[in-house]
């Protein structure tokens, strides 16, 4: 019978000081290195794209295979790779996924196949799922509690850094280099991360030494890679499809059997009893939300920029960086973390989160009368997320004991995964479909509806159209982050309140 997280006793890690670590900020430092390897090389394969389709002929379907590998395999196994860093070792996990994930750089690098680059994304899927759970347990151990949320500010800061850099540094790389070296470029820094690990990061497990959870490890992994795959797959194939029934089926069967086989073992990789206590419900729901609509809307509007206003990709880029500087300035300068201290928990991620909702009306509404109106919802979401993306992460790995931080993060990772990728499927599907609607040719995409288009009347009719879907999907993704702010603050403040009760 397994234990609810409030039974359960926490544990400090071997190394820890009782004023956290003294080389922590040193350490976080290198912590973040590792992060901005994997988050820029996510974004920077995005502008790659052009390049790769016509120096190694690659197909559509192998250039989303090379995107969706690596996605798939980080999905399904961050829940596994968790578990893993808290039995086997946090620092142990952290060095195997640099060193996999600079192997995997150095294969996709050299290789000369589509083929071969979708097994090298594959690996480095493996790398970044240790890497991302890992992360977030070792900066739980090394912090104390009140130095807890600046560091996760600093963490979501660093991630976000590598979100507005990545198109940047792609498009420097392949204006002077070959479509490799945006691979290449993540071996000297992995190969630094990895020996500043060894060196620095103190080794941390859980004590009680669980069992490995061999069945639920397969379980989780089979459900949530099948559930990433339908929700990806369900717009290029459509919703009713077989392929997209098929594969959602197959990830509802197994996550329920993965939930009630983790219900009748002694040690599960992720207790039950986590989703009966109100901080944990509330963090990971709101943090769905938060990524539903945030993930989904830029999406969206990088292709508005891009296809409407017609910007090239790095300018695109610079355009949309106001979002991640806002993030970054407010949490590198602790400003973030001190207005949250204020709030509280519950009012800072509801707030930081009605903040988000407004800054997407604002470029939902103002996006068609310039640029400044996009600067001014692109500040706004910034400043909201700068807030309760720190607050939501830091609630998530409280509610969790000190021993399972490895599954916490990994948890933190499924939430992110899981939201982004809804956003992007069903704000893109109502996108389509209300464009879809009101154009005057036929055709499934913006490209393809202007290539189509026998004036400029009707050219003019079609990027209207797009707009129109634009401003009802960004009003959609405002709705759910509202929303997601609601029902997280509202099950926080439960959650305080029987604490101090």
């Amino acid at each position: 019978m397994t234990t609810s997280p409030q039974e359960q006793a926490p544990a400090q890690p071997q190394s820890e000081a009782p004023g956290g670590h003294p080389q922590r900020w040193l350490i976080l430092g290198v912590l973040c290195l590792a992060v901005l390897t994997v988050v820029l090389d996510n974004t920077v394969l995005n502008v790659a794209i052009p390049s790769l389709t016509r120096e190694l002929g690659a197909a559509t379907s192998d250039i989303q295979w090379m995107i969706n590998a690596y996605s798939l395999v980080q999905s399904g196994l961050l829940l596994t790779a968790g578990s893993a860093a808290d039995r086997y070792g946090r620092k142990k996990m952290l060095a195997a996924g640099l060193a996999l994930f600079g192997v995997g750089s150095l294969v996709a690098g050299l290789a000369d196949s589509t083929g071969q680059l979708i097994a090298a994304r594959a690996g480095m899927g493996v790398g970044g799922a240790l890497l991302m759970t890992t992360v977030l347990a070792v900066a739980i151990q090394i912090f104390t509690p009140q130095e807890q949320p600046k560091a996760i500010g600093i963490w979501a800061a660093v991630n976000s850094l590598g979100f507005a850099a990545g198109p940047l540094l792609g498009g420097f790389m392949l204006n002077h280099f070959w479509w490799g070296a945006i691979f290449l470029i993540n071996i000297p820094v992995a190969v630094l991360a990895l020996i500043a690990v060894v060196v620095l990061v103190p080794e941390s497990k859980n004590p009680q030494g669980d069992r490995p959870d061999l069945l639920g490890a397969v379980l989780s992994t089979i459900g949530m890679a099948a559930l990433v795959y339908a929700i990806i797959s369900g717009p290029e194939h459509g919703w009713a499809s077989g392929r997209v029934l098929l594969t959602a089926a197959v990830a509802v069967v197994v996550l329920a059997a993965f939930a009630y086989w983790e219900s009748r073992i002694p040690y599960p990789m992720i207790d039950m009893h986590f989703f009966r206590n109100r901080r944990f419900t509330g963090a990971v729901s709101g943090g769905v939300l938060i990524t539903f609509g945030m993930g989904g809307s830029l999406f969206l509007l990088t292709q508005h920029m891009q296809f409407v206003l017609g910007y090239e990709p790095l300018e695109a880029g610079l355009r949309t960086a106001p979002l991640a500087l806002m993030i970054v300035a407010l949490n590198f300068t602790g400003v973030a973390a001190k207005w949250a201290a204020r709030l509280g928990t519950p009012l800072a991620i509801g707030l930081g989160m009605a903040v988000m909702a407004g800054g997407l009306a604002a470029i939902a509404t103002m996006a068609s009368g310039g640029y400044a109106g996009t600067l001014l919802g692109l500040v706004l979401i910034g400043t909201g997320a700068a807030v309760a993306s720190p607050a939501m992460s830091h609630a998530i790995m409280s509610a969790i004991p000190p021993e399972k931080a490895g599954v916490g993060g990994g948890i933190n990772g499924t939430v992110a995964e899981f939201g982004t990728g809804l956003g992007v499927a069903v704000l893109g599907a109502l996108l389509n479909s209300r464009f879809a609607a009101l154009i005057p040719v036929a055709a499934t995409s913006l490209p393809a509806a202007l290539a189509a288009a026998g004036s400029a009347e009707e050219k003019a009719e079609i990027t209207d159209a797009f707009s129109s879907g634009l401003e009802t999907s960004l009003l959609v993704g405002a709705l759910a982050v509202l929303l997601g702010g609601l029902v997280a603050g509202a099950l926080l403040r439960r959650a305080e309140r029987g604490d101090s009760a």
